[in-house]
């Protein structure tokens, strides 16, 4: 995707399964254009999309009849009632008016807004605001939900509501969700794929738990020795050589990042053998999705 010199999305090859897939990425890797072009709001400046079965650059009506979708900006209307807001869009996605003003009001109730419904829009709070993208995506019974940094200018325990809420919708009423989020932790918690961008081109795909695997790696704690000075550096340079990514977590901890566990610990040994450091504690840890953004600069490096 190329707008003006600026190239928003590059040569990207994925196929989305089932499930809760996670759009993963920093602010301006592109996942908001690559949702726009699957909805069929932007055409690809190169290659094809298929969603659903449609061409969003052809079919993008049929498909937004399909789809259900939670922008990321505030864009509700402030003096709309929430209930008249999704009864709107659940009509203007085809439904007729005495279903879509009970859809709405379904959806506002599985969302936790019931006794909230006939608030006005710019009368909520943020997180009652999210709640109500989430009920206009779902309000007339999508297949698939696209959900735009869901959980953006939510505290804590209202982001842990928002990701249990879109799991529950997904898992009890078999729909689909394609979400957007540069926090990769919340990604790790509810979603069963990933697609990982980075300035427009793709880190990797497929299911979360094949991403991360199991335990991949370890943190050193590493004690220097009075006559041997530089030690925890030359630990570091010896396993960057080897081939294991390497991260410094503070004063003397080292975060070592491998395909293999064993081959880590075996690089550990060496490079500790070799610089005479001696090893204050090593915990084995899980890979994640940080992983393997850090493993992909190593390698484009």
């Amino acid at each position: 995707m190329q707008f003006g010199s600026h190239r928003a999305l590059d040569a990207l090859d994925v196929d989305v399964p089932n499930g809760i897939t996670g759009l993963v990425g920093a602010n301006g890797a592109g996942k908001t254009t690559l949702m726009s072009i699957l909805l069929g709001l932007r055409r690809a400046t190169s290659g094809t999309a298929t969603v659903l079965g449609l061409d969003p650059s052809t079919q993008g009506a049929e498909l937004r009849a399909l789809v259900g979708y939670g922008p990321e900006r505030n864009v509700l209307p402030e003096d709309m009632p929430a209930s008249d807001f999704v009864k709107h869009l659940a009509e203007v996605r085809g439904l007729p008016s005495d279903e879509a003003r009970s859809r709405a009001s379904d959806a506002l109730w599985l969302v936790g807004l019931g006794e909230e419904r006939f608030r006005a829009l710019g009368s909520m709070s943020t997180g009652q605001r999210q709640r109500v993208k989430l009920a206009q995506a779902i309000a007339a019974d999508p297949r698939l939900i696209f959900l735009d940094e869901p959980t953006d200018g939510l505290d804590p325990v209202q982001r842990d509501e928002m990701l249990a809420l879109i799991r529950q919708i997904s898992a009890e009423y078999s729909i689909d969700v394609v979400l957007s989020s540069h926090l990769l932790e919340e990604v790790e918690r509810i979603c069963d794929n990933v697609v990982a961008l980075d300035a427009g081109t793709l880190v990797a795909s497929g299911p979360l738990a094949q991403l991360v695997g199991d335990d991949e790696g370890v943190v050193l704690e590493i004690v220097e020795v009075a006559d041997r000075p530089g030690a925890i550096e030359q630990v570091s340079a010896s396993l960057t050589g080897a081939g294991f990514v390497v991260r410094p977590l503070g004063v003397g901890t080292v975060e070592v990042i491998g395909p293999d566990v064993d081959l880590v610990a075996d690089g550990v040994r060496d490079a500790l053998a070799a610089s005479g450091a001696r090893l204050g504690k090593v915990v084995r840890r899980r890979r994640r999705l940080e992983d393997l953004f850090h493993i992909a600069a190593e390698v484009s490096s």
